[in-house]
């Protein structure tokens, strides 16, 4: 029976969002997690906070908002919080685009741009990645027409793992249109080590229409509980703030994203660890013949192009689950070292049947 229920005609056009696939008895780097879990602090909170479940709650979340407008070193009014950065992402087309208005973005990158655009009723328009998988500034600056209303420039760039560097940035950043805000997606900030690749903040301290995104799903091993927050002006993050779901970021979220924050030098230890097991994984890589970006995140990006499903299907062989993107390539996650040997194992045997 066919339902009488009439949905948007252009859902059907709407592309779907891919998650890295979870395999039981599978290691799983496909989905950028850290391996630890949340500190164990955190997990304290969030067994406190469990006890009071029965009630609502805080709507705002104003003492996570004090808390990183602290961390920052921002004012609270230019603090915005959500679930995820990605809800945040939704939060900026919402808040800033009517229909016809365009949405900027490199492409390849983080697969839920064209998605929350359209769903907005905003037009993507994308600028495809230099020769280096990195994001061609010069060509974006070239697609900014008088319908742009917003820029999402992901810093490092999920998947690619490459990262733009401050006299780049800074150079773009000057030739935008005031009218044009710049989001930096910074989901993967911590494990930056280059110091040419610039913190966002810098950028928010001096100019109107630059906001910085960060995430608790990655470094701090929240992925489960769904938090994020913008630092912007403080017209953008009113805005913002307008277009959040009520009560959507859940009071578990809320204490652990303190708690972690609260933890930082443990958190940072953690991080370190992850950079030098990724560095191995890339020297590992690049010695088995393989062509891997320089990475600044926490998984490396392998451009097989046409190649990149059968490497997913024959890495699922041994047991580890990778994310393929079809024609482009395929992003690893770096695990445990246990389960990056794992991962080089089957990346090896690869090349040797190639």
């Amino acid at each position: 029976m066919t339902s009488p229920v009439h949905t948007r005609a252009d859902l059907d056009s709407l592309p779907n969002y891919v998650p890295g696939r979870t395999v039981p008895g599978a290691i799983k780097l496909a989905s950028n997690e850290v391996p630890g879990g949340p500190l164990p602090s955190v997990t304290e909170a969030i067994a406190q906070a469990a006890t009071q479940v029965n009630r609502y709650p805080d709507m705002g979340a104003w003492a996570l908002v004090d808390r990183v407008a602290r961390e920052l070193d921002v004012p609270a009014e230019q603090v915005a919080v959500g679930c995820g950065s990605v809800s945040l992402c939704q939060q900026l087309v919402q808040a800033l685009c009517e229909p016809g208005d365009e949405v900027l973005f490199a492409w390849r990158s983080f697969e839920a741009y064209p998605i929350l655009t359209q769903i907005a009723g905003a037009t993507p328009v994308t600028v495809p990645l230099d020769a280096t998988h990195t994001h061609d500034l010069d060509a974006m600056l070239d697609a900014i027409t008088p319908r742009t209303r917003l820029v999402f420039v992901c810093n490092p760039n999920n998947p690619t793992g490459t990262a733009v560097r401050r006299a780049q940035l800074t150079r773009f950043l000057d030739k935008v249109p005031p009218h044009v805000l710049v989001a930096l997606d910074e989901a993967y900030r911590e494990f930056v080590t280059d110091e040419e690749v610039p913190d966002g903040l810098e950028f928010l301290r001096e100019r109107e229409n630059v906001a910085v995104l960060r995430t608790f799903s990655k470094a701090y091993g929240l992925a489960g509980l769904r938090a994020g927050y913008a630092a912007a002006p403080a017209k953008v993050t009113e805005a913002l703030r307008k277009v959040y779901v009520p009560f959507s970021l859940n009071a578990l979220a809320q204490a652990a994203a303190i708690a972690s924050l609260d933890a930082k030098d443990e958190l940072m230890a953690r991080c370190r660890d992850i950079v030098a097991e990724r560095t191995r994984v890339r020297d590992a890589l690049l010695a088995s013949g393989y062509v891997v970006p320089e990475t600044q995140a926490n998984f490396v990006w392998l451009p097989l192009a046409e190649r990149a499903s059968e490497f997913a299907e024959h890495a699922l062989d041994s047991k580890v689950v990778v994310r393929p993107f079809a024609g482009d390539g395929v992003r690893v996650t770096i695990g445990t070292p246990e389960e990056n040997d794992v991962f080089l194992d089957a990346a090896a045997s690869f090349q040797r049947r190639a």
